[in-house]
């Protein structure tokens, strides 16, 4: 038995590396983008900061490597992505622990690689972490090959996303786990569920009385939920092509968050209630209407290699959707997210409803800024800001927009944050499904999604670096889009 010291600096947790068992991960997709970006480093900073249990890393894919190819790649990878210095003692900590096995090896080659890793750090007790972060088509084949290889025993699986392609394909999905896995080994991953701007939605409303009684639909006019990305999709064409804005970002993440945004207070803050909560909202969910719908292309997508000249794949979506409850009815929710937009900010915006009559003269300037609106930034930051109409100085009553707003940075914790895929890894290890999927939510979800996918309305252009094509204004008229900010956050960023 080959015994590592770990001599890692060590950090207060919620759950100590002591109370975890040790964990053999098996990572599929170990050569590929998400693994060096996120995993890797992911797993190396939970390493450093002592909140992972006695463990092996197996890393696994198609490519043919040796033990000491996958530590060079992912000493490459965590050189690249890691944040802050990588010292020599704690890279050869990490390092001892990886090796390699390729997929096309086959079952047994697997097997053994799992057994003789257990071995190292105590055989029985050890549990296994498996990771797919494979392309969904692959996902069939990996959940057979750790059947065959008879590593469900002692097991969990995370899903990547997307988790199926339409309501059908999710249910075979669904089944097929079922027939090796019980749905509490499985972990269906969205990584915007482990952002702390995602999880600090949930202490802003249950944990202040200010807050909670407002969070309704006497109160709030619209919900906003804006995820822009500046780049675009020239990378991951093949997976893009198949897929889409709408598959790619608004099933999988916009909605978990407009679940986490509107559910009911759960009677305890763990997995089972918050679950049920979100599950509640999306079977409240109206099936989404394809005339409040928008979908764009970026200009001079169609010339990239791989792209049909025809092609119909948006890289832009804006959409309208209603719950249909007692909270939320006639509140309606835009979801907007697409590629080489005009901005990165990622928020929630929660609009109040102004007031019913205002005493305030003509040229006050009440109302001439919008309504009041609560922001969430969903970045790692972790900041928001409650927007609200106050009293110029001097003589006279002339108003204009202030706002309350909070950074985490200023509290000096921001360098407990823990990345989102080092925090959902942490807790499937720990068996927590709080921060993940469901079965019957991702169903539900796709179910919702049924009209838009049968009958997509066709593709807008617009121009890079834009906010999206103009049937947007319309969309969401006669309000109006938060993003871009005309103000700004006190230490320069958008708010």
């Amino acid at each position: 038995m080959t015994e590592i010291v770990d001599r890692s600096e060590t950090v207060d947790a919620a759950q100590p590396a002591s109370q975890i068992d040790p964990h053999v991960i098996v990572l599929f997709g170990a050569t590929g983008d998400l693994a060096a970006r996120k995993l890797l480093p992911g797993l190396l900073h939970l390493s450093n900061t002592g909140m992972m249990p006695d463990y092996r890393i197996i890393g696994s894919s198609t490519s043919e490597l040796s033990d000491e190819d996958f530590r060079h790649l992912a000493r490459h990878a965590c050189d690249q992505f890691a944040v802050g210095k990588i010292s020599l003692l704690q890279w050869a900590n990490f390092e001892k622990r990886l090796t390699f096995v390729s997929t096309g090896a086959g079952a047994q080659a697997l097997a053994e690689a799992v057994g003789k890793a257990e071995d190292e750090i105590g055989g029985g007790d050890v549990r296994r972490l498996h990771y797919l972060s494979i392309p969904p088509a692959a996902d069939r084949d990996i959940i057979q090959l750790l059947a065959d290889a008879k590593l469900v025993e002692r097991s969990r699986v995370i899903m990547e996303k997307p988790f199926g392609t339409d309501l059908q394909s999710a249910r075979a999905l669904n089944d097929m786990l079922h027939q090796y896995f019980d749905e509490d080994q499985i972990f269906r991953i969205d990584h915007f569920l482990g952002k702390e701007a995602a999880q600090n939605i949930l202490a802003f409303r249950f944990a202040n009385g200010l807050f909670e009684p407002i969070w309704n639909r006497d109160h709030i006019d619209h919900v906003q939920i804006d995820v822009p990305e500046t780049l675009g999709v020239d990378d991951r064409i093949a997976f893009y092509e198949a897929t889409g804005a709408f598959k790619d970002m608004v099933v999988t993440h916009l909605f978990q968050i407009l679940g986490f945004m509107a559910m009911e207070p759960p009677t305890a803050l763990e997995p089972v209630s918050i679950n049920e909560e979100k599950n509640k909202v999306f079977r409240s969910m109206r099936p989404l209407d394809v005339t409040q719908v928008v979908r764009g292309q970026y200009e001079g997508y169609r010339d990239i290699p791989g792209v049909a000249p025809d092609s119909q794949t948006e890289t832009f979506v804006a959409l309208r959707c209603d719950i249909d409850n007692w909270r939320w009815a006639g509140v309606p929710f835009f979801l907007r997210t697409g590629k080489c937009l005009g901005g990165g900010e990622r928020i929630i915006s929660i609009a109040f409803r102004e007031p019913p009559k205002s005493m305030f003269p003509d040229n006050s300037g009440v109302g001439t800024q919008g309504p009041d609106h609560l922001t969430f930034d969903l970045a790692d930051s972790s900041k928001l800001s409650l927007s609200f109409y106050g009293k110029k100085p001097g003589p006279g009553m002339q108003l204009e927009k202030l706002s309350l707003q909070f950074a985490l940075h200023e509290t000096g914790q921001d360098a407990d944050v823990l990345e989102a895929y080092e925090r959902l890894i942490h807790d499937a290890m720990m068996g927590d499904h709080t921060l993940f999927n469901t079965a019957e939510g991702i169903e539900r979800l796709w179910e919702v999604a049924t009209p838009l996918l049968d009958a997509p309305p066709p593709v807008q252009p617009y121009a890079k670096g834009s906010w999206g094509p103009p049937a947007i204004s319309d969309l969401i008229a006669p309000r109006t889009w938060r993003l871009p900010f005309e103000r700004r956050w006190r230490s320069g960023s958008a708010s």
